[in-house]
């Protein structure tokens, strides 16, 4: 694993929170550059980042958009969108949009730093040195099979493109079929031990999973919800 500093990049156009938001986040010892508009980003982004910090409004575009542009042309690059919005629907959007986090202004440093630190540990980068092992971590439950190393889904035998928590999400229910799973464990396991949000984070993604598996109703999916508890997987056999 590489022992150089992660670099962030921070878009918002806001001087006062960015150049608070600069100032502690390299006193927490990150590298980071600062964007003030989305062109600015693009330039930035030209090289290698670990995580970027994206506020929603932009003087010159959306940031919702933007996400979604960095989505396909950073595949596996973390994007956590500030915003003062806060309904779930707005909320939604972010995700699809491909954001892993969504943070609502004012907010608290330490949650955010936090929220941050969680997001490293689960994206750090690899030492491609050393060999993967071979199929250690190749799940098959029904008509799903999900492959830990290579990072790739397949239902019934067509390939299926997740991102980054919905594949996690995914590989835990896979994991352990016919299993509830506590919406705590999932939280804790998928996002970090100490997560600060709602779990209504966990609700949106796994309303995003189920339609990227092809299923338009909970009533007849794989992943079962259980209110108040959490969720089962439940295979379905391959044609």
């Amino acid at each position: 694993m590489s022992t150089e500093p992660y670099r962030i990049v921070v878009v918002e156009d806001d001087d006062r929170i960015a150049i608070n938001l600069a100032r502690s986040l390299v006193a927490e010892g990150y590298v980071v550059d600062r964007a003030a508009t989305i062109a600015a980003g693009r330039i930035l982004l030209a090289s290698d980042a670990d995580l970027v910090l994206l506020d929603v409004g932009l003087p010159d575009g959306d940031g919702v958009e933007f996400c979604a542009e960095l989505a396909t042309s950073h595949p596996g690059l973390g994007v956590i969108m500030l915003t003062a919005r806060s309904e779930e629907i707005d909320v939604v959007v972010g995700f699809d949009a491909g954001a892993i986090d969504y943070v609502t202004k004012p907010f608290r440093l330490a949650e955010l730093l936090a929220r941050i630190r969680s997001q490293l540990r689960r994206t750090e980068r690899i030492d491609t040195s050393s060999p993967a092992p071979i199929d250690s971590d190749r799940l098959v439950a029904g008509d799903i099979t999900v492959d830990r190393i290579a990072h790739r889904v397949w239902v019934g035998g067509t390939e299926v493109e997740l991102r980054a928590k919905e594949f996690e999400l995914l590989a835990e229910l896979v994991a352990n079929p016919g299993a509830v799973i506590k919406r705590e464990d999932l939280m804790s396991r998928v996002w970090d031990e100490n997560w600060w949000g709602s779990t209504k984070t966990l609700d949106v993604h796994i309303g995003a999973l189920r339609r990227r598996l092809g299923e338009d109703s909970p009533t007849v999916s794989r992943i079962v919800s259980l209110r108040g508890i959490g969720y089962r997987f439940e295979p379905r056999s391959p044609d």
